[in-house]
């Protein structure tokens, strides 16, 4: 009931409120990112709050869920709200606000579950120092918030690729019976996500901007964390870290070089390499 709940509120909803959704400006530095001028986005307002919905009424929530969920929403929220904006919040104070999610949910993984981290190729679980576990968590949330972030823009791509980590995720939490009322939250978010990508297929209508982009960062590494294993996301997400990675870290470049008076023509290395790697399949 939660599964199917889940799925159709999402197409319902987005299909009624679509148009009342704000419209994409474009991206400047994506190759041919002026497409997606016009486009409804924000849809991860629609099928987040969605998913919360499901996981209060349908799952078993806790208060460390409870804690994740908030936490969660408010990254959706920032996005969102950047979304809406006629000028962009832009990359400083949006990072600032990642970084202050990323801390508490550290804090809150700490408190509930420990320092342990497992090697599953070696079979070894090590417990580390709380506060290096922390500052490894942080530098893991704030990353993939930020990563998927950057690989969303083209058509089905990041929610595609979501579904790919989470749904394996899932198994394996459940073959292991592990954090089994968390595993549930996953299968929820799926079946939102399919409702969601049922309209952003090619030709998408309708994207999911940052309000949806950063929820899925977010939720990817807290569930690799709760998993037990953190390094998951090196194998389960090499395409969103190399695509998502490649272009924050152009994007890096560039606004480094700027700050420190350097000139970077049309003409130059830096921009000529195509990053994120989606640009290359546009």
């Amino acid at each position: 009931l939660g599964v199917a709940f889940a799925y159709l509120a999402t197409c319902i909803l987005l299909g009624i409120g679509m148009n009342k959704l704000p419209r994409d400006h474009g991206r400047e530095f994506a190759h041919d990112g002026g497409l997606s001028a016009g486009k409804p986005r924000g849809a991860g307002f629609v099928f987040i709050l969605v998913f919360v919905l499901a996981a209060l009424v349908f799952g078993n929530v806790d208060k460390e869920i409870l804690i994740y969920l908030i936490l969660t929403v408010a990254a959706m929220m920032t996005g969102y709200l950047d979304d809406c904006a006629k000028v962009s919040w832009g990359e400083l104070r949006k990072g600032l606000l990642d970084l202050v999610i990323a801390v508490m949910t550290a804090v809150t993984m700490v408190n509930f579950n420990g320092s342990d981290v497992t090697f599953a190729l070696i079979g070894e679980t090590v417990t580390l120092n709380p506060w290096v576990y922390g500052v490894l968590a942080v530098i893991l949330v704030w990353g993939s918030i930020n990563v998927t972030n950057c690989a969303d823009g083209v058509d089905g791509l990041s929610g595609t690729l979501t579904i790919v980590t989470l749904s394996t995720i899932y198994l394996l939490m459940n073959r292991s019976e592990i954090a089994q009322e968390f595993s549930y939250l996953i299968l929820l978010f799926m079946a939102c996500i399919l409702g969601y990508l049922w309209f952003n297929a090619e030709p998408s209508k309708i994207l999911m901007g940052d309000a949806g982009s950063r929820f899925l960062g977010i939720l990817v590494a807290t569930a690799v964390l709760i998993a037990g294993n953190p390094f998951l996301i090196l194998a389960l997400s090499p395409i969103v870290l190399v695509n998502g990675g490649g272009g924050l870290g152009k994007l890096v470049l560039l606004r480094v070089a700027k700050r420190l008076g350097f000139q970077i023509g049309d003409d130059s290395v830096i921009r000529k390499v195509r990053f994120p790697l989606h640009d290359h399949c546009k």
